[in-house]
């Protein structure tokens, strides 16, 4: 499989340009590329490669038994491994799968200070697996969280480079319409990242065989592996909780109320009893919480009922193969999006905004029909951000505009199937420009 360019290669550019750099954890949902992008990072950087895998060799585990002191690590994995040489300013020390040895991350501390060798951590599970830490070395790490590939990072694998998002944000920016070919190439292209989702082996398999044969039994292997996460570090009676709830987001994403309602997931369900396996689900990294409003204004945090929230699986294509058949069906052969009624649409436009480090949060009035699906915010005003799977009017964002009740609202913005275009102050965007939300707000305000 060929290597498909990341963000993280930048991050982890800069991260060894930094001469004080402190040891660094890449977080992350399994199978979205983290081990493959740390160890060419590695490869070209670093004479001496030491790369320990806590779950294929878990006799590493036992390098914490005498402490957490350098000296003691290095003297047990060394007693272990008699060929591993560290060689001071020229090794990396490349701790993997670390969820199975969580406490690794305390001797962070030790080697900070110490400072004679680099180490990178990674693993899946971490925000489960932080909570039985004695100490995650606060001041002496950076962390980094990964994900699977976002659109952008979809096009470089396709081809394109930074020339072709400078020319769609320009587009943006001036409200100027797309042509033709641009519109149905790039709509073309984003509907197939819908049904693949952004896992590097899902991808990768497109890509190298130009065709979608295979990628849905990659996307069927991933699943189980999920599920077979969720019977390995689970407790207990929680397993079966955790396996309901994922598998009710299809079902609950396909209602008009796309609210998760635990009421649903089982008989006699209580949030008492699956709050916690909602957010074991969300600290594994495969679904995200988009939060109800109490009202829609700034500021965002606190604002919020943390007992109403819709939920999206973090990676789209993921989504899409857990569909029922005719679903599938319909839409791999009639790339139909709006199957589950918008569904898919809503969360390939979450994954876009948490990829791009936006939280996220919806409003629905309680006693109208008011609702709306995102928002985002700049320096000043609050952004609604409706996601529009047909064609029709937008009343929920013209309200929220026009009503001098949402004083921090003054326009909006609208994703759709259609072009560039600006009238009554809602943006509208193609979804595939979703990716640049952010970079739009900021060069909007230069």
């Amino acid at each position: 499989m060929s290597y498909l360019k990341r963000k993280i290669d930048d991050y982890l550019e800069n991260w060894y340009r930094d001469k004080d750099r402190k040891p660094l954890i890449i977080k992350g949902a399994r199978q979205i590329g983290k081990t493959e992008s740390i160890r060419r990072f590695a490869g070209a950087h670093y004479e001496n490669i030491i790369e320990i895998n806590f779950i294929e060799s878990p006799k590493f585990r036992t390098i914490l038994e005498n402490g957490y002191n350098t000296d003691d690590i290095i003297k047990n994995i060394t007693r272990i491994e008699p060929g591993f040489y560290f060689e001071a300013g020229r090794t990396l020390l490349f701790f993997d799968e670390m969820q199975a040895c969580p406490d690794i991350a305390t001797s962070l501390k030790f080697f900070a200070i110490d400072h004679r060798f680099d180490v990178i951590c990674s693993g899946s599970l971490l925000g489960i697996n932080y909570k039985q830490i004695e100490s995650v070395s606060v001041g002496y790490k950076t962390d980094y969280e990964m994900y699977s590939l976002d659109f952008e990072e979809f096009l470089w694998a396709r081809g394109y480079d930074d020339s072709l998002k400078q020319d769609l944000l320009s587009h943006m920016l001036e409200g100027k319409p797309f042509g033709s070919a641009i519109q149905d190439s790039l709509m073309q292209l984003f509907i197939d990242y819908t049904i693949l989702g952004g896992m590097p082996e899902v991808v990768a398999r497109y890509y190298d065989t130009k065709s979608f044969s295979g990628t849905h039994e990659l996307q069927k292997q991933i699943i189980t592996a999920y599920r077979d996460d969720i019977r390995k570090y689970a407790d207990g009676v929680d397993q079966t909780r955790i396996a309901r709830v994922f598998d009710a987001i299809p079902a609950q994403l396909a209602k008009d109320n796309k609210k998760f309602q635990i009421s649903k997931v089982a008989s006699g369900a209580r949030f008492h009893d699956y709050g916690g396996c909602i957010d074991w689900l969300q600290d594994a990294g495969i679904v995200k919480k988009c939060y109800c409003l109490n009202f829609p204004e700034l500021p965002l945090k606190g604002n919020y009922d943390d007992l109403k929230f819709k939920l999206y699986m973090a990676d789209t294509g993921i989504l899409t193969a857990m569909l029922d058949d005719e679903s599938q069906e319909d839409l791999r052969a009639n790339k139909n999006l709006g199957v589950y009624k918008g569904a898919l649409y809503e969360n390939i436009v979450g994954e876009a905004l948490y990829k791009q480090g936006y939280s996220l949060y919806y409003y629905k009035r309680e006693d109208g029909t008011l609702e709306e699906d995102f928002f985002v915010r700049d320096t000043e005003r609050l952004i609604p951000v409706e996601v529009k799977a047909r064609s029709g009017r937008s009343q929920s964002l013209r309200s929220l505009i026009r009503n001098d009740k949402y004083a921090d609202i003054q326009w909006g913005i609208k994703l759709s199937m259609n072009n560039v275009g600006i009238e009554n102050s809602i943006y509208t965007f193609p979804y595939y420009c979703t990716f640049l939300l952010r970079d739009w707000l900021r060069a909007r305000k230069q």
